[in-house]
């Protein structure tokens, strides 16, 4: 499969956990959601760990870089899952085609990748889509209006919250490609969540253990969350083995407007035609990005 087809499965696979995720499983913590994307993912995608190379053959620089986006990773779930549980999917999921954004400037700066001249325009592009997600704000005859869309991400909590998830999963992105150098694309994706569970119970499930007991109650949408974040995962790997990290992560944004359909289908949120034409056109720059 190429790399578009496995990032638009990947998109569509994490648009999908994140509103089976606000629809089924509403009353869980932050942190209880974190083990059931991390933990239980990690425990899913065990056989896909067969054939792993001796860890022992492994250079100390994979190491280094797992010890840096292992902490990131559950940092941003964090965010990510307090996000999406309390504030709107359509005013916090847009604020992730931030992140190929972010991305050109970090897999510059460490793996040495470029994008096109285009690049600057698809930049530009998301942050007006940005804008005209909060130009309700806005007054035509009010030119210091114009600038309060940018402020209210600073007010809107989910909106902030998912702009901070999205510097963070530049870094990891780009690192993440990084340590996938010494490991096939399958492998480290299972070997990584894998490390992320351990990392979860280790801090969350083993102080509170009746973590466990409450994700017991609902094992249907936990275990739907995990398969459909475990599919996301794969794919994210196998995509970005064959692809520049900005170019993978910008189709896989694609997922922002998954999430605002699924907000207005299923949690029958409002503005969808006032927010939607601000996700296209924020897709649209990634798009840009693409060329």
């Amino acid at each position: 499969m190429d790399w578009i087809s496995l990032s638009l499965l990947c998109a569509l696979s994490l648009a999908s956990a994140d509103a089976a995720t606000k629809a089924w499983l509403q009353g869980f913590s932050a942190r209880e959601l974190v083990v059931v994307r991390f933990g239980i993912v990690g425990l899913l995608m065990t056989p896909l760990l067969s054939g792993l190379p001796p860890l022992q053959g492994l250079p100390l620089a994979f190491w280094l870089w797992i010890l840096i986006l292992v902490p990131l990773e559950i940092a941003a779930m964090l965010l990510y899952m307090a996000a999406i549980r309390d504030h709107p999917l359509s005013l916090t999921l847009p604020y992730l085609a931030f992140t190929p954004v972010f991305v050109i400037g970090v897999a510059w700066l460490i793996l040495g990748e470029e994008v096109s001249a285009l690049g600057a325009a698809g930049v530009s592009l998301v942050v007006a889509g940005a804008w005209l997600l909060n130009s309700g704000q806005a007054r035509l005859g009010d030119w210091r209006s114009w600038t309060r869309p940018f402020a209210a991400i600073l007010y809107e909590p989910g909106s902030r919250m998912m702009l901070a998830v999205a510097a963070i999963y530049a870094i990891t992105a780009t690192l993440g490609k990084g340590a996938m150098r010494y490991m096939a694309p399958g492998q480290f994706g299972a070997f990584y969540f894998a490390l992320l569970g351990a990392a979860v119970c280790l801090l969350i499930v083993l102080p509170q253990p009746r973590v466990l007991l409450r994700l017991a109650s609902r094992p249907g949408p936990v275990l739907l969350v995990a398969l459909l974040m475990g599919v996301m995962v794969y794919t994210h790997f196998l995509a970005l083995q064959q692809i520049e990290v900005a170019y993978m992560i910008a189709v896989k944004r694609t997922s922002l407007l998954f999430g605002i359909l699924y907000g207005a289908l299923l949690f029958r949120e409002s503005g969808l035609a006032s927010r939607l034409p601000a996700g296209v056109l924020m897709l649209a720059g990634v798009m840009l990005i693409l060329q």
